[in-house]
């Protein structure tokens, strides 16, 4: 029961993820086209959202996730943990500073991909959950061998 329900929520979780992304999109370019003061909103937005990487890995982990689901939402939480290292070297080393948002960019497309797997999952029968075999090759060959 855990376990489906982790398998329920992840989705969710990563779906708020994306969405939260796309807002730092939004208010790191506010912040370089209209007010400079909207980069300490994007700063804090950022940490007030960053412990959702945490969250999916956890209920990745809980649900039995495949690794296909389980490696993208393990690389969000690295890739949102250097979103604070570019920042941190900005002063001693600019040019590695400045992959900060190329690795926005990138984190957004993972939190997607991982998204768009979970959802996927979630339709699908767990084959945790039941005695089938997640490929259906896999089960033609285990009824052909009965």
């Amino acid at each position: 029961m855990v376990r489906s329900r982790a398998r329920l929520a992840l989705p969710i979780v990563l779906a708020i993820f994306v969405a939260c992304a796309v807002i730092q999109v939004f208010l790191a370019g506010l912040g370089v086209f209209n007010d400079p003061g909207a980069f300490v909103t994007h700063r804090e937005f950022g940490y007030a959202f960053g412990w959702l990487t945490l969250v999916a890995l956890i209920l990745a982990l809980i649900a039995g996730s495949p690794r296909r689901i389980t490696g993208p939402v393990a690389l969000l939480l690295l890739l949102f943990a250097l979103q604070s290292v570019f920042v941190a070297v900005r002063a001693d080393l600019p040019m590695v500073a400045a992959l900060h948002p190329l690795n926005g960019f990138l984190l957004l497309g993972t939190a997607f991909v991982a998204t768009r797997r979970a959802w996927d999952a979630r339709r699908a029968p767990a084959a945790a959950d039941t005695d089938a075999p997640e490929d259906p090759r896999l089960a033609s060959a285990a009824e052909a061998g009965r």
